[in-house]
């Protein structure tokens, strides 16, 4: 593993009996960036994450944390990461400050000045009980116990499950502090918007598989852009042009999706038909998502008849 990678994942494999969970899959954050993990449920996100976290042993493949074996040398790395769950159980016993007081000393790094400066961002009471918390107040310990840590890199699994709104701005702020301190961060989520503004690189995954990665410029220069055009010549000229798909005109008025490759020429024969007015949009990281899935975005608006693509669809936005 190169000096500049916080993990380095190639053809990583795992089962669970006759079910294959991770079957060749690769990912790669680098040092001080934040990278997105999609996968609708059953895709093998957590199980990647759970042998990154020493929780469990790959069957095959290689896996390398801080430049360390996730397995071998889970003692001492835990001592350099910080996990936040979807689901954050917590001692119901403790109260939300004692909670991220042992898992501060645990690491070894608890500083109570840096705790309150989250608690009072993250409106947190940490005198309260934790069985008397709401799920999105047991979300914030996890969060603040992360965020006030000193961990290198940060495993953020469905982390603003169950916060409101004002909370999910903190939550933006606080990853981009923690990346601009240097911090690595894998942030695994359902929320596009979340990710598309959060994240350096994306890796999609399916089946336990690495289908595409990279920034999302990357992705998106793979993908088609949807173009809205008014012209004062006729439109239905362009469903000729190679590189031009889904054309619908209606009068002077089209809409059309074509891809990166054949915009020059697309533009060219645009001049001619005097255009007034052009809107080019790239595909948004839930457009380049869905595609992987065999989903139109439109066909999820319309719950399509199609059972597979709605379920997949639906399962991406949980």
């Amino acid at each position: 593993m190169t000096s500049n990678r916080a993990v380095s994942v190639e053809s990583l494999e795992k089962n669970f009996g006759s079910t294959r969970a991770l079957d060749g899959l690769n990912l790669e954050i680098e040092t001080g960036t934040v990278a997105g993990f999609l996968g609708p449920n059953g895709s093998g996100k957590t199980t990647t994450i759970r042998i990154l976290l020493g929780l469990l042993r790959a069957d095959g493949g290689r896996a390398t944390l801080l430049g360390g074996d996730p397995w071998k040398d889970a003692v001492e790395l835990h001592r350099r990461i910080a996990y936040v769950a979807g689901d954050v159980t917590l001692w119901p016993s403790l109260t939300g400050g004692q909670a991220i007081g042992i898992l501060g000393s645990l690491r070894g790094d608890h500083d109570p000045k840096r705790v309150d400066a989250y608690l009072e961002r993250f409106d947190l009471d940490p005198t309260k009980k934790a069985r008397s918390y709401s799920k999105g107040n047991r979300q914030k310990v996890g969060l603040v116990a992360a965020f006030a840590s000193r961990a290198e890199l940060l495993f953020l699994d469905e982390p603003t499950n169950g916060l409101d709104p004002l909370m999910e701005g903190v939550f933006t702020e606080c990853v981009a502090e923690a990346k601009a301190e240097g911090r690595s961060v894998l942030l695994s989520s359902h929320i596009f918007a979340e990710v598309e503004k959060l994240c350096d690189t994306v890796t999609i995954i399916r089946d336990g598989r690495t289908v595409e990665s990279g920034t999302l410029a990357e992705l998106r220069h793979l993908q088609r852009s949807t173009i809205t055009v008014t012209l004062e010549g006729n439109p239905r000229a362009l469903g000729s042009i190679d590189g031009v798909h889904d054309l619908v005109a209606d009068g002077g008025h089209a809409t059309f999706t074509v891809d990166s490759a054949a915009l020059p020429k697309v533009l060219a024969a645009l001049s001619p038909l005097g255009p007034r007015e052009l809107v080019s949009t790239p595909p948004s990281l839930e457009e380049l998502f869905l595609r992987h899935y065999g989903v139109h975005p439109a066909s999820v608006d319309a719950e399509s008849d199609a059972p597979a693509a709605a379920s997949a669809a639906k399962a991406a936005r949980r």
